[in-house]
This record gives C-alpha cells, structure tokens and sequence, in this order.
C-alpha cells in the first residue's frame, strides 16, 4: 500500500477552495451550510472515484463504504464560523487517501466518513453524536443555533443526498487523524502524537433574567443588569474552581449574548454557553456542582431569575490498546524518536464513536498550536507523514 502525498494534498488544498476566507488558509463552512453542502458532494464524488459506495445518513454524515467488513476512518469537514482548513478536514482526506492506496494494492477493506456538525453549530459533535445512539434524533431535531434556527431545518439542506442509515456493525474499528489543536508537539520539535484517551466535556446554555431600563436614569443600585451578572458569576467562578482542577482542566464562556444588546439600555437579558472539560468524571459532576451554585447566588443577590439550557456532554475515553499499539509501530517507522504518547485535550468523533467500537487516534502537530483560527497550519511535510503512519497501522491490523 503506497501512499501517493501529491494526490493527498491536492484533494486537501481542493476542499479548502470551498468556503476558503479570502487570501487566508481559513475557511468558513458551518454545518449545513451552503459551502458545507457543496464540500459534502465534492466529497461524496470523490469517495465514487475512489471506488466506494457513497451512503448518507440523515444528519448528512457522509460515508464512502469499502466491500466487507472494514476499518472505518475520518472526521468531519464543517469548520468553525471562522476556521481553520485542516481543523476535521485533514482527517476526512487522510482517510480517502489511504482507501485509494488500499484499493490499488488489492486491500485492507477502508471505509471513509465525515461527520457532520462536529463543530456544534447546535450542539457537541452533533452528527457522530446521533449516529451512535449518544443522541437521539428527535432530541437533537428540536436543537437551535445561536440564531434559533433548529436542526431538523438546518438539515433539510441535505436534500436528496440522504440515503438511509448506515449500519456500524460494518465497521471493525474507527481511526482519526486530526491536527493537534495545541502547542505540544511543536514546541517539542516531534512529529506525530498518538492519543491515549480523549477530555470528557460538559456544555450547557446559562440565562440571566434581569429588567431591561434606561442606561442614563437608572440608579446603579436599583439595577437588574443581567450583563453585570455574567461579570460577577465568571470572577466567583475562577476563584471558586481553583481548589477542585488541575493544570489541564479548562473551562470557557465562549458566547454570550446581551438583550436587547443596545449602548443606552440596561441589559434585560444575558444568555451565554458555560463549557467545562475535564479527564475525570467525577471532577465534571463537581465541577458542574460549583457552577450552579455559584449562578444560583449570584442570581439571588441580584435579584434576577435564572435559568439551564440542557446540559450536553460526553464522558472521557481510553482508546482502544490494539489500534493504539499499531499507530505506535507505524509512529516509529514513520518519525523514529519523533513522536510520543498524549491525551486530547480537545473534543473529537471518536468519542461517540466508541460507544460502537474499538477507536484510536493520531495527531501531527499544530504550527504555534494554534487552531479554531484562520491562522491555523501545519507544514506538508507533517500532514505526508500523518497518513504514511495511518496507512502503516492499517496495513498491520
């Protein structure tokens, strides 16, 4: 099995073209968008010319099926509204790119997915999320944007590119190539990360209901300010938490959203995500403990009215000791001395996808670690030897 790296990079560099970002390597391809949906049917003809049968399910997870039983690999192609071009993307045209040499060699059986929202436009990675039963699709149907649009309209987009769903039991195993994200292989100079286990996470809607008044006549002490709410509640919140975390739990208030969000009123209204992760379950549930209490006073003292999203999340996971080991032996054929074992501190597929079966990571690293960005990337030479590893742990198994 040959791993052909110019035919790699012109099919990453021609999924970049959809919704690129202007002069930058960004791109901008939100689930269910129309540049996602021009991305999902690129890939899909892709998949053909490969050799595969293309299946899409109805959250839009578009899958290229090898005959047989297979491996399956992948990741997703929607980005981040400002994203960066290998953020998902990389790990869906790694995969096609290891299917292709695996057909011209006469085998292993590869099969190839993109998932769909795993960048959460409405939720955590929604579309692996519902295909592996940690979701129902009901429930996510009723899931809205940051602009109340729901799911169940967000994915009539797919149109007649749905199939049908597509079984798992198919599948022997799930591997995904994915960029760092961080800064840890960069700054070590080493090449590829073989992941050990991925964060648990827990991501939930918080709401602030204060009384919406005049900014110029309304005493400071007579006011209901939802906005100096979210102020107090992420000041108490860093002080509250030190004493439960470690050096790698993180937590975020990514998106906060004021009504009626106007210079000369007083906010009325403030609802914002509350995201928390963390490589201990336990460590979650306490966490999520102090979060509530801590909304809760701050709600009481102000004499303002709170309320919960529902609360999303997923639980860590070790990855599979057999898909590991094979990454590993083709780490060290690949990058002698310039790899290492690591946990993902960042969110992935494979977390639902273990639910179904046995699933491994790989991570080739992240210039400056920086991601969600449109500064995002990782030199070529990297992203070539990121998918000579995979199709050498798939050779093995």
């Amino acid at each position: 099995m040959k791993i052909d790296g110019a035919r790699f990079l012109k099919d990453l560099h021609d999924l970049r073209a959809i919704g690129a970002a202007g002069v930058s390597k960004g791109v901008v391809r939100p689930a269910y968008s129309d540049a996602d949906i021009e991305a999902r049917q690129w890939l899909a003809d892709r998949m053909r010319a490969a050799g595969l049968r293309v299946e899409t399910d109805a959250m839009g997870n578009v899958f290229g099926l090898a005959e047989g039983p297979s491996i399956l690999m992948g990741s997703h192609s929607d980005s981040q509204p400002e994203g960066g071009w290998l953020d998902g993307a990389l790990g869906v045209i790694a995969a096609l790119e290891v299917a292709r040499a695996a057909q011209e060699a006469g085998g292993p059986a590869v099969s190839v997915v993109s998932f769909q929202d795993e960048e959460g436009r409405f939720g955590v990675t929604t579309g692996s999320a519902v295909w592996s039963g940690q979701l129902d699709q009901d429930a996510a149907d009723v899931l809205t944007d940051n602009a109340g649009v729901s799911l169940a309209e967000a994915r009539a987009a797919m149109g007649d590119m749905v199939t049908g769903p597509v079984d798992p039991t198919q599948f022997t195993g799930y591997i995904e190539l994915h960029i760092e994200q961080g800064p840890t292989l960069d700054s070590s100079g080493e090449q590829i990360g073989v992941v050990s286990d991925i964060v648990g996470i827990r991501d939930m809607k918080i709401t602030f209901s204060g009384q919406q008044n005049h900014a110029g006549t309304t005493p400071m002490q007579l006011r209901k300010d939802a906005f100096q709410a979210v102020s107090e509640f992420n000041t108490l919140l860093n002080d509250r938490l030190r004493n439960v975390v470690t050096p790698s739990t993180v937590w975020t208030i990514g998106h906060v959203s004021l009504h009626p969000n106007a210079s000369s009123i007083v906010p009325g209204k403030a609802v914002f995500s509350m995201q928390w992760r963390d490589g201990d379950s336990d460590r979650l549930a306490r966490m999520e403990t102090i979060i509530r209490e801590t909304a809760d006073e701050v709600a009481k003292s102000r004499g303002i009215e709170l309320s919960y999203g529902t609360l999303l999340g997923l639980e860590p996971v070790a990855m599979d000791a057999r898909l590991r080991d094979a990454l590993a032996q083709g780490a060290e054929a690949v990058a002698p001395g310039k790899w290492r074992k690591m946990p993902s501190g960042a969110l992935h597929d494979a977390t639902n996808v273990a639910r179904l079966m046995p699933v491994a990571m790989l991570f080739v690293p992240s210039i400056n670690g920086i991601s969600h960005a449109f500064e995002e990337d990782t030199d070529e030479h990297d992203l070539v030897a990121g998918v000579e590893v995979l199709a050498k742990a798939v050779a093995a198994l």
